[in-house]
C-alpha cells in the first residue's frame, strides 16, 4: 500500500488527535473539523469511551476517515476494526501488531522515533510512519537526518507541534502531513463550541506550503 492510498492522506495537511471523553461529543466534534476541511481524524485510545466515539462517528458521518491512535497490544485492531475505523496509529511498533493490523486490513501508520525502529517497520514494509514523539525525539533536524538513508519514506510527525511550527515540518520533503492535538481543545469540547473548533480547522489550511 502506497502513501497516496492511506486512508489518512489527501484530507488536509494536519490528522486532528482526538481524545473524546463524552461519546455524545463525537459527532458533532468530527462534522465541525470536517466542516473546516480535515477529514482524517485519529481517536485515541485512552478513554473508555473512545471505540463507541469511533462507531458513531464512522456511522453518521461518511465524510470521514475515523481511524484510531494510541493502540498498543495487538486486540486493539480487531476492536478498532470491528467500531468502523479506517486505520490505526501506534506510539511505536512491534512485529506482533503490525501482524494484527494486517490480519483484519486495518491500515497502519506505524510510531518510530530512532533509525532503529525505522528499521524495523521499514523491513515490514511500511514506507508511510509516524514520528513521535516529534518534538521531544528531535523534531526538524532528526527527521531531515532520516531522509538522507531513507529518502523513500514519509512521515506524519506528532507530539509537541503547534500551529506555529507546523509549518516548518510541512515544508520538509518526507512530511505530506502532521498529527496535531491544539484542534480539540477541552474548553472547547466542554462549552460545545463547534463552529470555534471549525475556525481552528480551517486555519489549519494555511499551514501546508502553497505546493504542496
Amino acid at each position: 500500500m502506497t502513501e497516496t492510498q492511506y486512508p489518512w492522506t489527501g484530507r488536509g495537511p494536519i490528522v486532528p488527535v482526538i481524545v473524546i471523553e463524552d461519546a455524545a461529543n463525537a459527532v458533532p466534534l468530527a462534522r465541525a473539523l470536517v466542516a473546516g476541511g480535515l477529514s482524517a481524524l485519529e481517536v485515541t485510545l485512552r478513554t473508555p469511551v473512545a471505540l463507541a466515539a469511533i462507531e458513531a462517528i464512522a456511522n453518521e458521518v461518511p465524510e470521514a476517515s475515523v481511524g484510531a491512535g494510541t493502540l498498543k497490544v495487538p486486540a486493539d485492531a480487531a476492536n478498532v476494526k470491528n467500531a468502523g475505523g479506517t486505520f490505526a496509529v501506534t506510539p511505536g511498533y512491534t512485529q506482533a501488531m503490525g501482524a494484527a493490523c494486517a490480519d483484519v486490513d486495518l491500515p497502519l501508520l506505524p510510531g518510530v522515533s530512532t533509525a532503529s525502529e525505522l528499521m524495523l517497520a521499514y523491513a515490514e514494509g511500511f514506507r508511510f510512519m509516524k514520528f513521535f514523539p516529534a518534538v521531544a525525539a528531535g523534531g526538524i533536524p532528526v527527521l531531515q537526518a532520516l531522509g538522507g538513508p531513507f529518502p523513500e519514506v514519509s512521515f506524519c510527525p506528532t507530539g509537541g507541534i503547534k500551529p506555529a511550527t507546523a509549518p516548518d515540518f510541512l515544508a520538509l520533503p518526507n512530511v505530506p502531513v502532521c498529527g496535531g492535538t491544539w484542534l480539540t481543545p477541552k474548553d472547547l469540547v466542554a462549552a460545545k463550541a463547534w463552529s470555534a473548533i471549525t475556525k481552528l480547522a480551517l486555519e489549519c489550511q494555511a499551514l501546508a506550503p502553497s505546493n504542496s
